[in-house]
């Protein structure tokens, strides 16, 4: 069995992360961190915005945040990580600051995903009930308005 492992970082656009000596590697999923160490078994999970660390066999830590990614561990060397977006650094205050910015950004996205498919909901609703009891409602003047966040590019 080899000691060490081949760690590769990814994103759409270029490779953060190439190397043949790593000795051990932390990362983090939705059940919380976790270590790999040569003769780690098969594993693919899925990472949320995090910090992935890892220690170079000359003992030297690393890290890099990571926005939504995948992880998969194969043959008990190779560490390979697919991620939208990656940040090499070695300020890991710095990195997290930027993750904690990552998860911010993701749960507004969320939210307003949310409040927009509620508005289709509701809209969808009602055209049945107009479709279905025609008459009984009144018809609408205009469409409805569909509220944006500011920063959102209108349609």
């Amino acid at each position: 069995m080899t000691r060490t492992l081949h760690l590769t970082i990814t994103t759409p656009s270029t490779v953060l992360v190439d190397r043949t000596d790593i000795s051990a590697v932390r990362a983090e999923d939705a059940s919380g961190g976790f270590g790999i160490l040569p003769g780690h078994t098969e594993l693919m999970t899925v990472l949320p915005a995090s910090v992935v660390r890892w220690r170079a066999a000359d003992g030297v830590a690393r890290f890099c945040a990571v926005r939504s990614g995948v992880l998969t561990v194969s043959r008990g060397r190779t560490v390979a990580i697919a991620c939208r977006q990656g940040v090499i650094g070695d300020d890991l205050a710095e990195l997290e600051a930027q993750v904690q910015a990552m998860r911010a950004d993701e749960t507004d996205a969320d939210r307003r995903a949310r409040g927009e498919q509620v508005q289709l909901h509701a809209r969808v609703v009602r055209q049945m009930m107009r479709y279905l009891h025609p008459g009984e409602l009144p018809e609408p003047t205009s469409p409805e308005p569909v509220r944006r966040d500011s920063g959102e590019a209108g349609s």
